[in-house]
């Protein structure tokens, strides 16, 4: 269902608010020598640039600083308030709600490369936790409809929802140029304070992403079972052919795929980890439980589980030491699947180091090679940090590198049962070329059980 208007204005009511939206938007457009107040040298105000700015009541600025001191002003949206946390963009063209609830960009603002977002909406089975995790939403322009058959919402309500700050208007491309040359910084973006320089100075004040830990702001409190009803976990889908697949079909199309038999029970380290990825292991054949960051080894030995699986996750992996020293009395114990965060954490595990990367991997079409046999996959990615190759022992060897800066993407023990990646293979968003690995997942366990 599309989301209702708002019933607390007409049409004709909503028209120059309308009007006044498209102005500012076209406004924002410009080439800075033709605009005023941004952050090239200020010039007379044009008569037109007067005209534009005639907003109408019910329409508030907004504005983000970096901490270098650049300004990028804007159109409010979302909730109103101040927030400020380390800025970066996202390539993707899609996915903007699944970037929303991704827990690995707490502590983060997040520009959206693609100029239109929030067109088709936002809905339940759209999310990867159970709230939001971004500190701010950076668009060129939010849609003012939320146009899709399977859309329970806007973009702007959903935002307001989880008290998400927000700013459309942006001119997203010269922002993102900005920090591929300048490199990741500290923003603020906020809709209620109007001097820049303030704003700037809130940025400054903000924590680095270097020596952070946000695993334990988002990692679970308790241990749980996954899906326990086989109910969340089902491949979704529309109807094609007899349905003979068919667990469940609904009234509007909707289609639930029934799932495998469990082969294996697996525990999984919740750094942030995403649902898909859950979904994804039981579509796979895998039954789940999920344990804290912090859980030790010995306990996790104790379940006995057929392998264990590393999640994704937010912030610096170094400062993590009381994750890396669980994770070196694990491995020659069992199999063992890393991604993102699970994947750096490894690296540590093994005595190497991480980088802080210039801009990050952010987005779903990241070229990846598999060293092994030369493939190349398009990957989802969403990270600030890489493993240092040079830091990594002999016994492991880097299996997958970025082909656009030669990063490492992946590891492999040459004696023990363990990999890892450092991208996404359960996507959401993103292509689903690497989706493979959670059935090579499997084959290690089986092999392992031969063994």
């Amino acid at each position: 269902m599309v989301a209702a208007a708002d019933p607390c204005r007409t049409l004709a009511q909503r028209q120059p608010l309308m009007q006044a939206r498209k102005n500012f938007l076209a406004w924002s457009r410009r080439p800075l020598s033709m605009r005023n107040g941004t952050q090239s040298k200020p010039s007379r105000l044009l008569a037109q640039d007067r005209l534009l700015f005639r907003f109408t009541a019910g329409m508030n600025q907004a504005l983000v600083a970096l901490e270098d001191g650049r300004i990028f002003r804007g159109l409010s949206i979302g909730a109103s308030g101040t927030s400020v946390g380390e800025i970066c963009f996202n390539t993707s063209m899609t996915g903007y709600q699944e970037v929303l609830t991704d827990p690995s960009y707490r502590g983060q603002i997040v520009t959206m490369t693609f100029p239109l977002i929030g067109n088709y909406g936002v809905n339940a089975l759209d999310e990867e936790s159970r709230q939001s995790h971004v500190r701010g939403f950076v668009v060129g322009e939010l849609s003012s409809v939320a146009s899709n058959w399977r859309a329970a919402g806007s973009l702007d309500d959903y935002l307001k929802k989880w008290k998400i700050c927000g700013i459309e208007g942006v001119d997203t491309r010269a922002l993102t140029k900005h920090l591929r040359v300048r490199g990741a910084m500290r923003a603020c973006l906020t809709n209620e304070i109007a001097s820049p320089e303030e704003a700037v100075k809130l940025a400054l004040a903000a924590p680095e992403m270097i020596g952070s830990d946000y695993v334990k702001e988002v990692t679970t409190p308790r241990i749980y079972e996954w899906d326990p009803e086989d109910q969340l976990s089902r491949v979704w889908t529309i109807i094609k052919g007899k349905g003979e697949e068919a667990d469940e079909v609904l009234e509007n199309g909707q289609v639930f795929k029934k799932l495998p038999p469990v082969r294996f029970r697996v525990v999984a380290f919740d750094y942030g980890i995403k649902l898909n990825i859950l979904r994804r292991l039981r579509q796979r054949g895998f039954k789940t439980t999920v344990v804290p960051a912090a859980t030790k080894a010995k306990d996790v030995l104790a379940m006995k589980p057929d392998g264990v699986f590393l999640s994704n996750g937010p912030g610096d992996p170094g400062p993590l030491n009381y994750i890396h020293e669980e994770l070196k009395q694990l491995i020659g114990k069992c199999p063992i699947f890393g991604i993102c965060l699970g994947h750096q954490l490894l690296g540590y595990a093994y005595g190497g180091k991480t980088f802080k990367l210039k801009f990050g991997h952010r987005g779903g079409n990241q070229p990846v090679q598999d060293l092994a046999t030369g493939k190349v996959a398009i990957t989802a990615q969403n990270h600030g940090f890489a493993v240092d190759p040079d830091s990594l022992p002999s016994n492991v060897e880097v299996s997958h590198v970025n082909l656009n800066d030669g990063t490492v993407e992946g590891l492999r023990d040459r004696a023990n049962p363990v990999f890892s990646v450092q991208y996404h293979p359960e996507a959401a968003p993103g292509p689903h070329d690497a989706t493979y690995f959670f059935d090579r997942f499997a084959s290690l366990i089986e092999e392992h059980r031969k063994a």
